[in-house]
């Protein structure tokens, strides 16, 4: 279910909530060539399901970064923010990929807000906790935390 918060007290009161877990994604090989097309990174481990079916994980995997950037959709899934002027992603600061999302599998994203904290502007920076899991798998694909900044 989607959170909706409208302004920002209503974004500086979602700290410490859990938003819970998105609508399952699914990750097909078509969206990893696709994500491999646009950056470039053609590496057989994600675009050669013959030659990465002999490798260490038994199949294409997704790119960490396609994972990543999946948490877009996927958050969107969870957060709805209204009435503000705009919204930034400002950055993250850590991301890792503890295990791969093998290709076919299907991802969904948990979330907690972390903190909020007022920023200059007439703003707020609020802080995620984001957990990629893969269906089936007890170990995430991606643990980070990113950082958002919302303007009245």
């Amino acid at each position: 279910m989607t959170t909706t918060a409208h302004g920002l007290t209503e974004i500086r009161a979602l700290a410490g909530k859990d938003l819970g877990h998105s609508q399952w994604l699914p990750v097909e090989q078509e969206r990893v060539n696709t994500f491999a097309d646009a950056t470039g990174d053609h590496q057989w481990i994600h675009t050669d399901p013959g030659r990465a079916g002999d490798g260490p994980f038994g199949g294409t995997i997704a790119h960490g970064y396609l994972t990543l950037a999946l948490v877009i959709p996927l958050f969107n899934d969870l957060l709805a923010i209204e009435g503000v002027r705009m919204s930034i992603n400002y950055g993250l600061d850590k991301v890792r990929f503890p295990s791969p999302v093998r290709t076919g599998s299907r991802i969904r994203l948990g979330a907690v807000v972390a903190e909020v904290t007022d920023v200059p502007g007439d703003g707020v920076q609020m802080v995620c906790d984001f957990t990629v899991e893969v269906e089936g798998s007890a170990k995430p694909a991606c643990v980070a935390r990113v950082i958002y900044r919302h303007y009245a």
